[in-house]
């Protein structure tokens, strides 16, 4: 069964192009936020008014509330959450960050079945818990998964 996925992960995720992949050559359709169809190439900080931002870097509630506000950011928002939508399932790619596990808990939170990829040794985060899929060590494993 060919199902949409959604790769929630990090920029800094050297495994996201090799996953995408092999997802597409199991027969998947992918959302790459990285390049989504909605067009662009994935926010970035940068884009948003941090033309020095480095991962890390800290800001004060007010500036954060502001960059937020910034037409880039609320475009890659809708971005996202399109690609979030329109996925019949999600991935949870280690390493990754905040953003990557809201949006992990907010495709659980509307049904979808949200499995956890990682494929190294990871902190373990009991939250995890509240998705409803399982918690793969490899690639090989997430796609027999998605093929049950």
């Amino acid at each position: 069964m060919k199902l949409k996925v959604y790769v929630a992960s990090s920029w800094r995720n050297t495994y996201y192009d090799t996953v995408l992949k092999a997802l597409r050559e199991a027969g998947h359709l992918t959302w790459d936020w990285r390049n989504p169809p909605t067009g662009g190439g994935g926010f970035k900080w940068q884009q948003a008014g941090l033309e020095t931002y480095e991962h890390g870097d800290k800001l004060e509630a007010h500036q954060w509330r502001r960059l937020l506000d910034h037409p880039i950011a609320v475009a890659g928002y809708a971005s996202d959450l399109c690609g979030m939508n329109w996925a019949d399932v999600g991935v949870l790619l280690h390493p990754c960050g905040r953003s990557a596990h809201l949006e992990a808990g907010w495709m659980a939170g509307r049904g979808k079945v949200v499995h956890v990829l990682a494929q190294e040794a990871v902190e373990p985060d009991l939250m995890v818990l509240a998705l409803n899929g399982a918690i793969l060590g490899n690639i090989d494993a997430l796609i027999s998964r998605l093929s049950s």
